[in-house]
């Protein structure tokens, strides 16, 4: 626990520890995963060093924002295997699935009434951080949220970033100590635990998931009232799946990452970001397992400071092209949403793409779509309608597309902040990986967020254009094509 860093622990209210307290308690809410977990191994210090007993709750509400059967089934194939490993471990898991609206009310404070100290997940967006400060106001401990989102603790950076140049050359300066912080692979393994158990009571009024929810068969699922009913992915949830996708990654597609991800035919992207956002695999775990492939080694970092993509990891191309993307932008949305409150609103946008977009909002449009035609894949495009139609029945989208996606739903929209709340809607309902800070960076990057201007069009005005015609010409798209195209079983 001391080896955790202090810019990663926050604490969420001014209640003591309560010496008197029968447990530690985990609260498990973005970070779902046993290992490489800085929260877990600060419950589990907690727990070792007070001589108590750890329990570990992890809950899913029925109807938080944009619920629905997808995204309870991949949650739900990581507590499958969280109940199963932890069955014979001394600590005490409790899942919790609220089966009607409200009916986990009062869990999390019946569990922290005899908690010496409640420990939970740092996480800047979505209803979590709310959701963190309401729980620190009502509980009478302390309650701590632990940062494990990304290699640089989000309280190390002094404040929003604008562009991923300048975030690089931060990050060149600043991250290099941070590598040599990484957290415990298996901290429930490290050291032995007091047995616990979830008090009687607890179990009474709010019983742990029923092993055929567990097991996301359809009966179960169909119990709960999700606010969407959109069906599971074909993509697995769990950490068993994150490293198998890990692992068939860096075998097969690492070495053509830098100059194949973009093409959807045969490309070579990641498809890490659902393990990352739901927190079935760590950022920490990712970074080293490419590291071990290098042969790297912090004495290979080179000492400059150009913010340039390529040549300071000191590893091969297209590592450092996938690095890119892992670090730099995926930490420089994590660290804009910790600085910026309001980062999902239309007027948090930079004040050049305000203006510019404000200039142009009553060009005609050659073409008008409404969130029902977006959504059912009815536009005049086949490239974007495969694109739609990927996300809503797999619940990801090339991330090449995606960006296309996003510019023309800015162009096909009435006004900016229409498309802005039709692309937020789309993705949080579909996107495995929606809901996230890279969401909101993808989604705010459409509108001009982090980037700068460009010559000047018609809707678009300086933000930058994207068109089918010249993404064709770019990338691979055949395959793709036929894929998601019309077909009995896609048509919407």
């Amino acid at each position: 626990m001391d080896d955790i860093s202090p810019l990663r622990v926050r604490r969420v209210n001014d209640a003591p520890l309560n010496t008197s307290g029968r447990h530690v308690v985990y609260w498990m809410v973005t970070q779902r995963r046993l290992g490489w977990n800085f929260a877990l191994e600060r419950a589990v210090g907690h727990a070792r060093s007070l001589g108590l007993p750890l329990i570990i709750l992890e809950a899913l509400r029925c109807q938080y924002p944009w619920s629905s059967r997808r995204h309870h089934a991949f949650a739900l194939d990581g507590m499958r295997e969280h109940a199963a490993r932890l069955m014979e471990s001394d600590a005490a898991y409790h899942p919790y699935v609220e089966p009607t609206p409200g009916a986990g009310k009062g869990l999390l404070e019946a569990l922290a009434r005899d908690a010496a100290v409640v420990v939970t997940d740092e996480y800047p967006t979505y209803f979590v951080p709310g959701m963190v400060a309401a729980a620190g106001r009502r509980l009478a401990v302390s309650l701590e949220a632990v940062d494990s989102n990304g290699l640089l603790p989000m309280a190390a950076t002094p404040g929003p970033h604008t562009a991923a140049y300048h975030f690089r050359r931060f990050l060149q300066k600043t991250l290099p100590p941070h590598l040599l912080e990484l957290p415990h692979p298996d901290p429930l393994a490290a050291a032995p635990l007091v047995r616990g158990e979830v008090p009687a009571g607890v179990l009474a009024k709010w019983p742990p998931a029923s092993q055929a929810l567990l097991a996301n068969r359809r009966e179960a699922l169909d119990a709960i009232p999700f606010l969407h009913d959109v069906p599971p992915s074909d993509i697995p949830g769990g950490e068993e799946a994150a490293r198998r996708r890990l692992r068939d990654f860096l075998q097969r597609d690492l070495h053509r990452y830098g100059e194949e991800r973009n093409h959807p035919d045969d490309g070579a992207a990641s498809g890490l970001s659902p393990y990352l956002h739901w927190g079935h695999l760590s950022a920490h775990e990712v970074f080293r397992e490419v590291a071990k492939s290098e042969g790297w080694s912090p004495a290979r970092l080179s000492s400059r400071t150009d913010g340039k993509r390529h040549g300071w990891w000191g590893m091969s191309p297209a590592a450092e092209s996938f690095l890119d993307e892992l670090v730099t932008w995926r930490e420089l949305g994590y660290s804009f949403c910790h600085h910026v409150p309001d980062h999902h609103r239309y007027d948090a946008l930079p004040e050049w793409a305000l203006g510019t977009l404000a200039d142009h909002e009553d060009d005609p449009r050659a073409w008008c779509y409404a969130l029902e035609d977006f959504d059912q894949a009815r536009t005049h495009d086949p490239l974007w309608n495969a694109a739609q139609r990927e996300l809503r029945h797999r619940g990801v989208i090339h991330n090449y597309l995606r960006m296309l996606w996003g510019k023309k739903i800015l162009e096909w929209s009435r006004t900016p902040r229409e498309a802005l709340a039709i692309m937020v809607e789309l993705n949080n309902r579909y996107a495995l990986d929606g809901r996230d800070p890279n969401s909101y960076s993808g989604i705010f990057w459409v509108l001009g967020r982090f980037d700068r201007g460009w010559p000047e069009r018609p809707v678009y005005g300086k933000v930058r254009s994207m068109s089918s015609d010249n993404t064709r010409k770019k990338v691979r798209v055949d395959r793709y094509l036929d894929t998601w195209g019309p077909q009995p079983g896609l048509d919407l």
